[in-house]
């Protein structure tokens, strides 16, 4: 008599979404009421923002949230995609696409950024729709689309998402005159609803596929489509961008001054540099951790709870600076980037419990939800708002510069393991979390004067 062996597909325990929701409500709503200031302009307060400023607030959030849902909708579903409808690509056949797509980060939308200055935020962001426009008809209406074209429009698009809409957002904020505050509620909350517009993305792909996955595979990007065409009627129509009188020699001797010769930058880039490659290599490895070894594990379920972990951690951001505890930004992330360096060093010694990869995933992106908005507050007190969108891509370029090397290593030569990548990501991390050390004595004064504003 033959033996059979069952293999149960592990799946994380449903109160933990439930767990994730409540203690985001919860944050929220008590944050206003134990917040250790008597009179706090914060985004909760209406009353004592201007009325142009909140129509703006809620125009773009608005906005913002579509962008997230359509940003979502063309990575959620990755390898699966390429797998199924391009007739069983393998992984190694891929490939050379994902580096395609990542040179383009390097090579193009390292300077889109400097575009982004000169032209004004607003363009930059009709290129970001463009891109997803052109990507969804040509995924919707072609049989075979071209793998490196869809790659690279992809790969532009993220490069744009991860900048201009901060960018934008910060520009308006100082054209009508906004308390500092307002601006720092604004970046917390920009988190909470990219990671809560990239779960209403899944949930809208698996909606829109059902249960028919070899003819409803591309109704995702049918309805990106639509979120696109929506988004550049609102944009064109609804926003207006004022004109930039820098010139480019204007533009660079600015950006000589405060950001090249400025050693508080460069701290605060390495650390922006150290968060987006530790963030870029746990996208790539989180799942080939979970399921080595073969095991099956309900990924799909699994990605709800990281989006829902960074979203407790972004509303814990409040808390941390403008609540009864009131920590320093850089004090603060002294702490916050040595435990995310720490989860990561764990996760590179290769635990073999799904369970406890779970807890150690899920406390690194809660961390991720407090470090966003703290470095787009340094970068408030440290960068110039025109050059913002040129010193957040010139950062970002050795990130996607050694994570295509990584790339490179891996998939093609195998030398280096998975394991190396994580634990050198790891190290990156406690380097960043040095940076801030550095940065907290010197900017003691410009901190002081910058909150009161």
């Amino acid at each position: 008599m033959g033996v059979v062996e069952e293999s149960e597909v592990w799946e994380p325990n449903k109160a933990l979404y439930l767990f994730t929701l409540i203690s985001c409500f919860a944050s929220i709503y008590f944050c206003p009421h134990y917040s250790g200031r008597a009179a706090p302009t914060t985004v909760f307060d209406h009353a004592q923002s201007s009325s142009a400023f909140f129509r703006f607030q809620r125009s773009f959030l608005l906005l913002f949230s579509l962008s997230s849902v359509m940003e979502g909708l063309g990575t959620v579903f990755g390898e699966y995609e390429w797998e199924h409808y391009y007739g069983g690509v393998s992984k190694e056949q891929t490939l050379p696409y994902v580096c395609a797509g990542c040179a383009a980060s390097l090579c193009i939308g390292t300077f889109l950024g400097v575009l982004s200055d000169l032209m004004g935020p607003r363009n930059v962001c009709l290129l970001f729709y463009t891109l997803h426009l052109l990507v969804s008809i040509f995924k919707s209406f072609l049989t075979h689309p071209s793998l490196c074209f869809t790659s690279f429009c992809l790969s532009l698009a993220s490069s744009i998402f991860s900048f201009s809409f901060e960018a934008w957002m910060v520009f308006e904020h100082d054209k009508l005159g906004q308390r500092q505050d307002t601006l720092n509620d604004m970046f917390w909350l920009m988190t909470f609803i990219e990671s809560a517009s990239f779960i209403c993305s899944q949930f809208l792909g698996n909606w829109l596929i059902g249960g028919n996955r070899d003819k409803s595979i591309l109704s995702p990007y049918n309805a990106a489509v639509v979120l696109a065409i929506i988004c550049i009627l609102h944009v064109a129509r609804g926003f207006k961008e004022n004109p930039r009188t820098a010139s480019c020699s204007d533009y660079w001797i600015s950006f000589q001054t405060h950001i090249f010769s400025d050693k508080r930058v460069w701290l605060l880039s390495w650390s922006q540099v150290c968060v987006h490659l530790s963030i870029a290599v746990f996208w790539v490895l989180w799942a080939p951790t979970i399921v080595a070894d073969g095991r099956e594990v309900q990924l799909g379920l699994i990605y709800p709870c990281l989006m829902g972990a960074r979203m407790l951690g972004s509303t814990a951001v409040p808390w941390l600076y403008n609540g009864t505890i009131s920590l320093r930004i850089e004090e603060c992330l002294i702490y916050v980037l040595p435990v995310m360096g720490l989860l990561l060093s764990v996760v590179a010694y290769d635990y073999q419990d799904v369970g406890v990869l779970l807890v150690l995933f899920f406390l690194f992106h809660a961390c991720v939800g407090v470090v966003l908005p703290s470095l787009a507050r340094l970068r408030s007190m440290y960068v110039p708002n025109e050059l913002r969108g040129g010193m957040i891509t010139l950062s970002q370029a050795p990130a996607n510069m050694v994570f295509l090397l990584f790339l490179v290593q891996r998939g093609y030569y195998r030398t280096v393991a998975n394991s190396t990548i994580i634990a050198f990501a790891a190290f990156g991390l406690f380097s960043a979390a040095g940076c801030m050390y550095m940065l907290k004595r010197p900017g003691k004064q410009l901190y002081q004067n910058w909150h009161k504003l």
